[in-house]
């Protein structure tokens, strides 16, 4: 593992990294248990990732938890699954604030419990001031939910003279996403062997680097973490330029550094 670290050149990390964590369900029923156990697993590959990418010095980490179609799951799940949420965060607070990363929340936080908004409101409110690692917890989340509520808004502020309809561009709407505050994504990891991306950050992912993988979340470690940026950092990123071109700014970009 130690190897895989060292061959991550530090000053090509991807700013934001965004995780959809797939996979608890398939893997406690591979072992014959019941889906909350693997939930409950689940956890400690968030510990983990969470640490690997503190540790790295990545800015940005969004794992998406909870989506708003997951509201449909079986009742004695989304139950277990708000429980063990609660109980996550007021376990981990202190952890947070020891190693300076600070919590958000994206999503509908109307729809959770309020005993679970409660727990959240907290936990932002404790770790507010720390400036290292900023984890993004997306919980009754998905991306059209996001798109459509940015809409309605821009509305609002259009119908109260706030918003001129005909100066609105893109800049305009990301102001009105969940992730305004943050930078879009550069790595998607998406873990179990699926190949989609389920209503997650939809338009933030335009320019991300998808890296899917069969390792299922509770199975996916520091080792899987590290040859997932690896891969990020052999690929070539031109956002719409030629290679040709690519090539000549990071040229450029070296001789300013070299003056």
């Amino acid at each position: 593992m130690e190897s895989l670290k060292e061959s991550i050149i530090s000053q090509k990390l991807p700013r934001h990294i965004a995780i959809i964590m797939d996979g608890n369900g398939r893997w406690a029923k591979e072992k014959g248990q019941d889906r909350l156990y693997g939930h409950f697993h689940g956890v400690e590959s968030v510990r983990t990732i969470v640490e690997g990418c503190a540790e790295l010095g990545i800015g940005y980490l969004t794992l998406y938890a909870f989506s708003t179609e997951n509201w449909d799951r079986p009742e004695q799940e989304v139950t277990g699954l708000m429980e063990l949420l609660v109980e996550t965060i007021r376990k981990e607070v202190d952890t947070l604030n020891k190693n300076n990363i600070r919590l958000h929340v994206i999503g509908n936080m109307e729809m959770l419990p309020a005993y679970a908004q409660n727990e959240l409101n907290e936990a932002l409110s404790l770790t507010s001031k720390n400036t290292g690692l900023n984890l993004v917890m997306a919980l009754s989340y998905s991306s059209r939910w996001e798109m459509v509520n940015a809409v309605k808004n821009i509305a609002i502020d259009v119908k109260n003279g706030k918003v001129d309809p005909q100066s609105i561009t893109q800049d305009t709407l990301q102001q009105y996403l969940c992730t305004s505050n943050f930078p879009d994504p550069e790595l998607m990891i998406r873990t179990s062997g699926e190949y989609r991306i389920s209503n997650f950050l939809l338009y933030q992912l335009a320019y991300a680097e998808l890296y899917f993988t069969p390792v299922r979340w509770p199975d996916f470690s520091k080792e899987h973490l590290y040859e997932a940026i690896i891969d990020f950092q052999n690929r070539e990123r031109r956002f719409g330029k030629t290679s040709a071109q690519i090539e000549q700014e990071d040229g450029d970009a070296d001789q300013l550094v070299s003056r």
